[in-house]
């Protein structure tokens, strides 16, 4: 939190890398959370950590110079199979359940 409010105060180039890493951060952050709840049994963050996954796909084909449709397609299969397998983990740990509230 602390690199996010000095990136807001500092202006220029150093500041926007310096709220850009507070972000990331933080958003590493919160997916750790939902690895670990999702693992647990404790909540379903299926969607969150399949989505993960299908933006990770995306990032490599488009470092791979992949045509747009192949993107599209790629991410699409990668978010569907983890979201299958993440659905079955999570109905395993639970005891039976597709979701927790």
């Amino acid at each position: 939190m602390g690199l996010s409010v000095a990136g807001i105060l500092i202006w220029g180039k150093r500041g926007q890398l310096m709220l850009a890493a507070g972000v990331a951060l933080g958003s590493l952050a919160g997916l750790e959370v939902s690895i670990r709840e999702h693992f647990a049994g404790y909540r379903s963050h299926t969607t969150v950590l399949a989505g993960t996954a299908g933006v990770a796909a995306l990032a490599v084909l488009f470092f791979a110079h992949a045509p747009r449709g192949g993107m599209l397609v790629g991410g699409a299969v990668v978010f569907a199979a983890a979201f299958y397998a993440l659905r079955v983990v999570f109905t395993r740990r639970s005891g039976g359940r597709w979701f927790r509230t």
